[in-house]
């Protein structure tokens, strides 16, 4: 999820296999969908044209009528309901001043011809496809999409600036069926990150300037060079696809055991084999803290980016507003840590935004407090991050007379963006501080490495987080986990 920077908060393994899921401890074997997409970049990269291919396999327990998409770029059409943008960081993410951008579907078909569709949701954001006959559970449908993306100058996950275009979120990508609910078709918002999908699997092919360079997930298999570049892309068992692409990209890289990690400064930059060096840490601790990273690639990412960073499977984006170095590392760890908590153990971000982002905040924590170079001590940490809820508390209660402290509520239910902040990363974080302090650290780390063990690349339940915990600490945490979700507890 997007990160804000440090200085607004005052402050095992499973085996990976190219078509299957084997969940560790009860072992569950689940084939899951494959997307091919051919991208072509505009000559000035502010728009693509693709056609996206997908052998989507029903994996629910119902027998499917149709199949639902997000179309996350009609999120920054001119008069879509749900900014991506809140009203207070709307001048520094448009600095030339109002942009737009949109997808245009221009073909469903498949081997036997054309299918059925409309663009339907609360606004334009579900493609709704037809299909000819119903598809049962395990069973597979091939179709194809031919689409076209405008992107807005925006600084944010899907847009172009002066320093990086950025292309995430940015094609049909099926919805979540979720048994007895029906398909998950939650609105683009400005707070958090309102995303929730499948792993699946990803070849990809993107032509573009030879100007620019390219960073993104999965592996690049096969570079074509010429008046323009053609990069082969192969991704297996990720969460979505992302890349960015800039004409300022100075890389470096290296290689921890079989995986190599790369980050992507601008020419010129003074700092970039620091913030390499801090992004090796982050990565190599977080393996050895809560389990081994299955793919072959990291790159974290520097980029024009309205918020402090971004995580997106095998890519992070950190934002060049960053000023200070400590505020930079920071970011960093935090988007490095989400490879674990969304990239492998995935969840509904919407509803639940804390299972990943409070884990992911306690878990940056986690870090300074076992690499004390960086000058962020743990207990200063927490104690800043308490001091922080308690005046925003204070504030809120000053000016509204009333504050939902609530932790675990949908992102539209969060008024504002520091209130969304501080309930879903400050406390989020001390709720779980809190809970090491009253089980231990020895048991908290069973609990965090239990978690990623049995559910690396499912999505999990706030349900599985709690029994999860409940088994690997041996307390009962039901009471506490829902005394803090629901806001009642009082930090004073």
């Amino acid at each position: 999820m997007k990160k804000l920077a440090l200085s607004l908060f005052p402050v095992v393994f499973c085996l990976l296999l190219p078509l299957f899921l084997v969940g560790c401890g009860e072992t569950e074997v689940k084939q899951v969908s494959e997307y091919s997409l051919d991208i072509a970049m505009a000559e000035d990269c502010k728009s693509l044209f693709a056609v996206e291919q997908i052998n989507y396999v029903n994996n629910s327990e119902n027998s499917l009528k149709e199949i639902r998409f997000h179309l996350y770029p009609n999120a920054f059409r001119q008069d879509a309901k749900s900014s991506p943008v809140s009203v207070s960081e709307k001048t520094e993410a448009y600095p030339n001043g109002d942009s737009f951008g949109q997808i245009d579907i221009k073909n469903v078909y498949y081997p036997q011809g054309n299918l059925d569709f409309q663009i339907g949701g609360e606004d334009y954001n579900i493609l709704i496809v037809t299909l000819p006959e119903e598809l049962f559970p395990e069973e597979i449908f091939s179709l194809s999409i031919d689409f076209e993306v405008t992107l807005a100058n925006v600084h944010h996950r899907l847009g172009y600036g002066d320093n990086t275009v950025n292309c995430a979120n940015f094609y049909p990508i099926a919805c979540v069926y979720k048994e007895g609910e029906g398909w998950s078709e939650n609105l683009y918002h400005s707070n958090g990150d309102p995303f929730y999908s499948d792993v699946a699997n990803y070849e990809v092919k993107i032509t573009y300037p030879s100007s620019y360079s390219l960073a993104s997930t999965g592996k690049v298999t096969n570079q074509e060079e010429g008046e323009e570049c053609i990069s082969h892309i192969e991704a297996n068992m990720v969460r979505d696809f992302a890349f960015v692409l800039s004409q300022k990209f100075d890389k470096v890289s290296q290689t921890v055991g079989d995986v190599t990690v790369s980050y992507y400064g601008y020419v010129g930059d003074q700092n970039i084999n620091s913030c390499l060096d801090t992004s090796v840490k982050a990565f190599q601790y977080f393996c050895e803290k809560f389990g081994s990273y299955p793919y072959q690639n990291l790159s974290i990412v520097k980029s024009n980016f309205v918020y402090g960073g971004m995580e997106f499977p095998n890519l992070v984006l950190i934002s060049d507003d960053c000023n200070q170095q400590n505020d930079y590392d920071y970011v960093i760890v935090h988007e490095i840590a989400h490879q674990w908590w969304y990239g492998l153990v995935g969840n509904d971000e919407y509803n639940y935004a804390w299972q990943d982002e409070s884990l992911t905040e306690f878990s940056t924590w986690l870090f300074f407090k076992d690499n004390s170079g960086y000058g962020l001590d743990y207990n200063a940490l927490v104690e800043n991050a308490t001091n922080s809820y308690k005046y925003f508390v204070k504030v809120y209660s000053q000016v509204l007379g009333d504050v939902d402290t609530s932790i675990e509520r949908p992102l539209d239910k969060f008024e504002t963006q520091p209130e969304y902040a501080q309930c879903v990363y400050t406390k989020g974080a001390l709720m779980f501080a809190t809970m090491q302090e009253m089980v231990g650290e020895k048991k908290m780390n069973r609990a965090m490495q239990s978690y990623f063990e049995k559910f690396a690349y499912q999505n999990a339940t706030p349900a599985d987080l709690i029994a999860t915990f409940n088994k690997a600490t041996g307390y009962n945490l039901e009471g506490f986990f829902r005394s803090w979700l629901d806001g009642k507890v009082v930090i004073e």
